[in-house]
């Protein structure tokens, strides 16, 4: 039992687990930020431009309720939580693009022989197809 007990320890310590842990956490909270976003902000916003509350939409059949506006609202809600993720993930990687630092082009690994006009490693000193001794003057 004691060695179960360890190797659970040392498992859950790793940091792996721990990142993800931590993940998941952020992700939790930031899921908060963005429904109330989405439902205290842009929903009210939208119903301001279309002039319906989406939500408030029913409809009665014999003895059975159906509100179907809240399913047009899940719908809208998924919508506009995929575009404002969309921008927010966008905007991030513009972010990150702008503080990489531009990468150097890597030196070819070919070059042509003048002789023959063969491929050739960039670093060779004879030509493999017609034997030609090369410079590294000569590419």
């Amino acid at each position: 039992m004691k060695t179960f007990l360890k190797e659970f320890k040392e498992f859950a310590m790793q940091g792996n687990v721990m990142d993800m842990a931590v993940g998941i956490i952020i992700g939790g909270a930031f899921t908060a930020i963005v429904n109330s976003l989405v439902s205290d902000i842009l929903n009210p916003l939208l119903g301001l431009v279309v002039g319906k509350d989406f939500s408030r939409l029913t409809a009665d059949i014999g003895d059975v309720h159906f509100a179907y506006g809240n399913f047009i609202m899940a719908v809208i809600n998924f919508i506009l939580i995929a575009l404002v993720l969309f921008c927010i993930i966008r905007a991030l990687n513009k972010l990150s693009s702008l503080r990489k630092a531009p990468e150097e082009e890597a030196a070819p690994a070919t070059r042509i022989c003048p002789y023959c006009k063969s491929e050739i490693p960039a670093d060779a000193t004879r030509c493999p197809h017609c034997t030609s001794e090369l410079s590294a003057e000569t590419a």
